[in-house]
């Protein structure tokens, strides 16, 4: 059966740009006659506010999109992921990485990837000493993928995009995130390490999403193999932008559905105004 999903965070009001994603997973569930998922991932910390998830419940019904309930919120199953990243780390995968933000964009040398500086690997290279130093000085820290290690347990790796079965590039993934973290400081888990589990655990069997989180495909077909994970068939729409050309985001206030909604605009002017109509 197909099974597709949409799964915002409630750190903001959603925009067009939600809605043209939701309403082509939506449609695409409906077409199919499949079953449409929606989970909150609300993860990250005091950005997520359970006012703002009440906003996108509101905001998704008054678009006209039915999901399943009850809801998964990501925040409720924090021990889930932790045994994802135990078991990752049972097989020598993960690092500490006891670098802060300042230190690795100033021992930076290579180019920023689409989740900012690519790491140097100054902890991956530490002696099993340093380490165990850091860790009885109680230094916090954040756990990192060996990327190199992580590929060379998984062997060739390929994702279905759209139909089509592309090869995962070991050295442009090394190139655009490296060794990425996958449990911040402050924060249990990441995106990455939440999306691969829950997809899974939902049966999602094909991910919708936008074309900003294409680079992380490669990463979540990595992360599939390692967990023995079934791999989802990814399809990544494009961009809602605004008259500029500048991509909508949570901060602009007037392109908001509820501002929107507010202004007396429905939900069928609102398909017509993103091409869904």
């Amino acid at each position: 059966m197909f099974v597709t999903r949409f799964a915002p965070s409630p750190n903001g009001l959603l925009h067009l740009g939600h809605a043209f994603s939701v309403l082509t997973a939506f449609d695409a569930a409906r077409a199919a006659g499949g079953r449409f998922v929606l989970r909150i991932e609300d993860i990250d910390g005091p950005r997520s506010q359970r006012e703002l998830e009440d906003a996108i419940y509101e905001d998704l019904a008054w678009l006209g999109v039915e999901w399943e309930t009850p809801v998964r919120r990501q925040s409720e199953h924090l021990a889930d992921y932790a045994a994802v990243l135990d078991r990752l780390d049972a097989r020598g995968l993960l690092y500490p990485c006891f670098c802060t933000r300042s230190e690795i964009e100033n021992a930076l040398t290579a180019p920023h990837g689409p989740e900012g500086a690519i790491y140097p690997g100054t902890c991956r290279e530490a002696s099993a000493d340093a380490r165990a130093a850091q860790l009885a000085a109680g230094r916090p820290f954040a756990r990192r993928l060996d990327l190199s290690a992580a590929l060379a347990a998984a062997g060739p790796l390929a994702f279905v995009e759209s139909g089509a079965r592309i090869a995962v590039d070991g050295a442009r993934l090394a190139a655009e995130i490296g060794d990425v973290v996958l449990a911040r400081k402050d924060v249990p888990a990441s995106y990455h390490v939440a999306v691969v589990h829950d997809d899974a655990l939902q049966g999602v069997t094909h991910v919708i999403r936008g074309a900003d989180l294409a680079f992380a495909t490669p990463l979540h077909g990595l992360l599939q193999r390692l967990l023995d994970l079934p791999t989802p068939e990814y399809r990544h729409h494009r961009l809602m932008t605004d008259a500029a050309g500048k991509r909508f985001a949570k901060r602009d206030g007037a392109a908001t559905l509820r501002a929107l909604r507010a202004a007396g605009v429905t939900p069928e002017a609102i398909r017509a105004r993103i091409g869904l109509a």
